[in-house]
């Protein structure tokens, strides 16, 4: 079979793991995490920002999986609102200042225990859920404090694949990944 041996190309510790195969939702910020974190404007002040190819189809592969995802952010972005409805992101929460009673929402309206959610944050505006959720992540460049307090840290940093990362950590945790990566080992090949 074709999907032996397909693992993600990271090293993950079994507690990590552990966590990871209870993810229900995955949450992201945005800027540092979905993004460099450098911010763009124009002369004008229209906003720019990055986004990376590979975590886009990272997280339409999650949640073929039936794993949610959903981004909580402090800015207010149209390129954000974009990139969500570009990539079929359900839950998105922009301008929160304080994302925590965002992160309890969300949990509320799907009915998920903290366990069952995984956070990606790299600063400490992000520490109130990353305290409180099953899996907290962060990214290579993320704060010190941020780093002490997460559960795993993503090969790649921010807007270069980080987001791509917790994915396929989520899919190889829960049994996932070789199904959703052999699709592309096949000359009939299914779009997603």
């Amino acid at each position: 079979m074709i999907s032996e041996g397909i693992e993600p190309d990271f090293f993950s510790p079994d507690e990590v793991l552990k966590r990871a195969r209870k993810i229900r939702l995955t949450l992201f910020d945005v800027d540092g995490v979905l993004t460099d974190g450098h911010l763009y404007f124009s002369d004008n002040g229209d906003e720019g920002k990055s986004f990376h190819a590979r975590d886009g189809l990272g997280i339409n592969l999650l949640q073929q999986t039936g794993v949610a995802v959903g981004i909580i952010t402090a800015r207010q972005s149209s390129l954000v609102a974009h990139r969500a409805r570009d990539l079929d992101i359900q839950h998105l929460y922009q301008g929160r200042k304080e994302k925590f009673p965002a992160y309890k929402e969300i949990c509320e309206k799907l009915e998920l225990s903290s366990e069952e959610v995984a956070f990606v944050g790299d600063d400490v505006v992000d520490l109130p859920i990353m305290l409180d959720v099953g899996l907290a992540i962060t990214v290579p460049q993320g704060h010190n404090l941020v780093k002490q307090y997460a559960h795993w840290t993503t090969r790649n940093e921010g807007g270069s694949g980080a987001a791509r990362d917790v994915c396929e950590l989520i899919m190889y945790a829960q049994g996932t990944y070789s199904k959703m990566m052999e699709q592309f080992l096949t000359v009939e090949f299914t779009s997603f």
